[in-house]
């Protein structure tokens, strides 16, 4: 079954991505990542806030009403929404400056897992990594990383998928549902092959995964199995993340991106860089706290 994303937002952001639904305020948060911000809406797409943060921000989770934690280049912060400060909870690759945060999510265990990748993308690969954030500690999970996507996991927190998007294979583990670490080997879960490459995840209620599609100009939902349920088109090509999100969980949200397109390709597509929303069947899952 294919269905068409509409509107949602006109952000024409850079790079959006990192979306999630606050499940405290109601609303929608998301990243423009190369221009370091963080963006807010209202379910009826009325832009709330706009943060700028001094390094690239990518990610956040949720810890209270008014408290993120926010994956930047360099740190993982604690930010206060209400006052617009920071503070440090954990640093993040501080000692390599060239790279940045791209994709995370928080798991079932409460574990915040978060990717990093060269600022220059995948000029240089293996420069990245991915790290699990829980109780004040840091911990390695994968590393020889180039762009990390795709980080989410099953409704049950047994399940870690992940991809690197270079190799156009969305991947899977087994995780302990108490620590949120890997207990497996990873395995292949599906190709991307035909469609885009695999950018950001999000598993629904019913253990479904919906992938964005970098250069898709899609959203695929992929059975357990891995085999491929439905696609939501977008028109646009630079398809980044979906996330669940309104009262319901049955607003699926979708992040784009439009930074180092030509201006052909920008007159073709001129809501690129912006977020788009369908209304879907089954709901997601509510974004779990994060205990720092």
């Amino acid at each position: 079954m294919n269905a068409k994303a509409e509107l949602f937002i006109d952000s024409r952001c850079e790079l959006g991505e990192g979306p999630f639904w606050h499940p405290l305020l109601h609303r929608l948060f998301w990243f423009d990542i190369l221009n370091q911000t963080l963006l807010s809406a209202d379910a009826s797409g009325h832009l709330v806030d706009r943060f700028t943060f001094k390094q690239p921000a990518s990610a956040a989770a949720v810890i209270d009403r008014s408290t993120l934690a926010v994956a930047t280049a360099g740190a993982i912060l604690r930010f206060d929404l209400a006052s617009d400060t920071s503070t440090v909870l954990t640093p993040l690759e501080a000692d390599v400056p060239g790279n940045r945060p791209n994709d995370g999510r928080v798991n079932p265990a409460g574990g915040f897992w978060i990717g990093t990748m060269s600022r220059r993308g995948g000029q240089d690969v293996g420069a990245g990594a991915v790290y699990q954030y829980r109780s004040g500690i840091l911990e390695p999970v994968l590393d020889d990383i180039t762009i990390p996507n795709s980080t989410c996991f099953s409704p049950d927190g047994r399940v870690a998928y992940f991809a690197d998007t270079v190799t156009d294979t969305i991947r899977k583990c087994t995780i302990d549902p108490s620590t949120g670490l890997p207990v497996g080997e990873w395995t292949d879960f599906a190709k991307t092959t035909g469609l885009g490459s695999p950018d950001g995840s999000v598993v629904d209620s019913q253990g479904y995964l919906w992938n964005a599609r970098w250069n898709g100009s899609c959203v695929v939902r992929h059975a357990p199995d891995g085999s491929v349920d439905r696609i939501i088109e977008l028109p646009v090509s630079r398809v980044t993340c979906p996330a669940f999100g309104g009262d319901d969980l049955k607003t699926l949200y979708i992040t784009s991106a439009r930074g180092g397109m030509s201006p052909e390709e920008l007159e073709r597509e001129p809501l690129a860089g912006s977020v788009f929303a369908i209304r879907v069947d089954v709901p997601g899952q509510s974004e779990t706290l994060l205990k720092p």
